[in-house]
């Protein structure tokens, strides 16, 4: 295993977050194993991303969601020993763009965060929703709640300002581990599969914008 980037990934230190798994057998493993073939087919990534005939879009969506949330989760973590209280006061993409955590709990208002307590905040957040059974039910027959898209759109909004913070602090560090293919793949794979279902506002997109057109058109 030469590639750094792929040591990195296996070292079980540098993985932010355990890996949330689906239950073999379930239905959800099944499309988790459809989708994860069509990537290692090769399929182009926007024929990948489609909902395949007959599966219902809300199974597609989840199953997307927790395996977004892992690969986002190996980025952040390759590169958080160099995101810190004293590199990232505050958790941006750029001078344009800064991001501020508002939650159900602690910060009820938008506050103004360093970069790694904003992600570690994120990440905890993140993985109490898609482990709650009423939002992400694992029982085939279980229906998902009438809010689920609305849940989802919030989780992949705040995903995607990780990939914009990574991108734009943090690129020299990527291309230093040699996975700037790696990330820009996940990255495609990402923005297609958000807007082929229409699951993030296009305002958000902005920060990546000339990026995406270089990487992903």
């Amino acid at each position: 295993m030469s590639n750094p980037f792929l040591k990195q990934v296996f070292n079980k230190d540098k993985t932010f977050r355990p890996k949330r798994k689906f239950e073999p057998g379930t239905q959800r493993f099944e499309l988790h194993k459809k989708a994860q073939a069509s990537l290692n087919a090769g399929l182009d990534l926007k024929l990948a991303v489609q909902l395949p005939a007959g599966e219902e879009l809300n199974d597609w969506v989840a199953v997307h969601v927790v395996d977004f949330f892992n690969r986002v989760n190996l980025i952040y973590g390759t590169i958080s020993d160099g995101c810190t209280e004293r590199s990232c006061p505050v958790m941006s993409g750029g001078p344009k763009y800064e991001y501020r955590w508002q939650d159900e709990h602690r910060f009820r208002r938008p506050t103004a965060l360093s970069a790694p307590r904003y992600m570690d905040l994120l990440m905890d957040w993140i993985e109490v929703q898609i482990n709650n059974e009423d939002v992400f039910p694992t029982n085939v027959g279980t229906p998902f709640p009438k809010n689920f898209l609305q849940v989802v759109k919030k989780i992949l909004s705040r995903l995607f300002r990780v990939f914009v913070h990574v991108y734009i602090h943090h690129f020299d560090r990527i291309a230093q581990l040699g996975s700037e293919a790696h990330v820009n793949t996940c990255y495609k794979h990402f923005y297609y599969f958000v807007t082929e279902f229409g699951l993030i506002d296009t305002k958000e997109l902005e920060p990546l914008k000339e990026m995406t057109a270089r990487v992903c058109h």
